[in-house]
């Protein structure tokens, strides 16, 4: 039976970082995301309202610093491996975070079956975020519903991977998940726990692919 694979980005994928924290170092404006980030941690503000204040901070945004920043981002090492392996195997990989759409969907040319961020208006901005395209914890677990339809499997087939609460939802949701340098809390509910750099590694604990 195929499995889907479903891979958080921010802290994931990116190490001890976020797609909005990297964006934002192109523009400067490292200190003011970090503060946004910590008030979303603590939950002071929603995903909603951290997309709205990550908007404004972005006046200046280009595709230009986007792929400054995706390019010189800290990568776990082997996801390209991983998600070839994975493809070969007749099973699926998909990428659902919080972060930009226009951030998490460069990733399908590293070969993810699908990738789903919350959706920004184009670049550049002239119109500002609509809070019903910003996903949250739950939107996870629908994402993960809808691929399951689409490829013919069920939650029993999934396997998800990530860092903190905002997975949470989908890591109570399916049987097999892997805590990837995650906090105390996620990792209390994951079957797996891999801290280190390399997605590869992680992917293992999950499958034992190699």
């Amino acid at each position: 039976m195929a499995r889907l694979h479903l891979f958080d980005l921010d802290g994931t994928l990116l190490h001890g970082t976020s797609a909005p924290l990297e964006i934002s170092r192109q523009l400067g404006l490292e200190a003011e995301t970090v503060a946004l980030e910590r008030a979303i941690s603590e939950g002071r503000i929603g995903p909603p309202e951290y997309a709205a204040q990550v908007h404004a901070l972005w006046a200046d945004l280009t595709e230009a610093h986007v792929g400054a920043a995706f390019e010189g981002a800290p990568w776990l090492a082997r996801i390209r491996d991983v998600w070839a392996e994975i493809r070969n195997s007749g099973e699926y990989c998909a990428v659902v975070s919080l972060s930009p759409s226009f951030f998490v969907e460069r990733l399908l040319d590293w070969g993810a079956h699908v990738a789903f961020g919350s959706r920004f208006p184009d670049l550049p901005f002239t119109e500002p975020v609509d809070p019903a395209g910003v996903l949250n914890s739950a939107a996870k677990v629908r994402i993960a519903d809808r691929l399951c339809r689409e490829f013919g499997l069920t939650r029993v087939d999934c396997i998800a991977y990530g860092d903190s609460m905002s997975d949470s939802d989908l890591f109570a949701a399916v049987p097999v998940s892997v805590a990837v340098n995650a906090d105390g809390y996620l990792a209390g509910l994951a079957t797996h726990s891999y801290t280190g750099r390399d997605l590869w590694d992680a992917y293992e604990l999950a499958c034992g692919a190699r």
